[in-house]
């Protein structure tokens, strides 16, 4: 197992969420360095440097919201795998979205997992708790 860190994207527009996100990596005491952007544009513009932030190391997750303005998660999607430099970047959709479309449309771009997000904390910290379990046994290229 590399003990290489795992930089992870949050792209999520509600608050709320962003906070719950957040407090379930401290219950799980993952440190992992995480970015946030609220939607889709916003999120190809910082990996693509173009933001005006300053870059950010290229993520190994993304953490992704399908309910968003401006371009929602499986816009997203599309242009990420479209892209060379991020095609191969494992993404996990967390959304409160049970539709099948979704879901399908959502596993044909090739993600790693689709999780519906919990109503209560316990079951977020538990949800994250098996994502860190995930990409701690998985190895990546250098």
């Amino acid at each position: 197992m590399s003990d290489k860190t795992i930089n992870i994207l949050l792209v999520e527009d509600d608050e709320v969420d962003v906070m719950n996100v957040k407090r379930a990596f401290m219950k799980n005491n993952l440190t992992n360095p995480m970015y946030h952007t609220g939607n889709g544009l916003e999120a190809l513009a910082l990996l693509r440097g173009e933001s005006g932030e300053p870059p950010i190391p290229i993520p190994r997750i993304i953490l992704l919201d399908l309910n968003m303005p401006r371009m929602g998660g499986i816009e997203f999607l599309h242009e990420l795998r479209k892209d060379p430099a991020l095609k191969n970047i494992s993404v996990f959709v967390m959304t409160t979205s049970n539709e099948d479309k979704d879901k399908v449309d959502a596993y044909n771009l090739n993600v790693a997992g689709y999780i519906l997000k919990p109503l209560s904390m316990e079951n977020f910290v538990s949800a994250v708790s098996i994502l860190k379990n995930y990409w701690t046994l998985c190895e990546y290229p250098g």
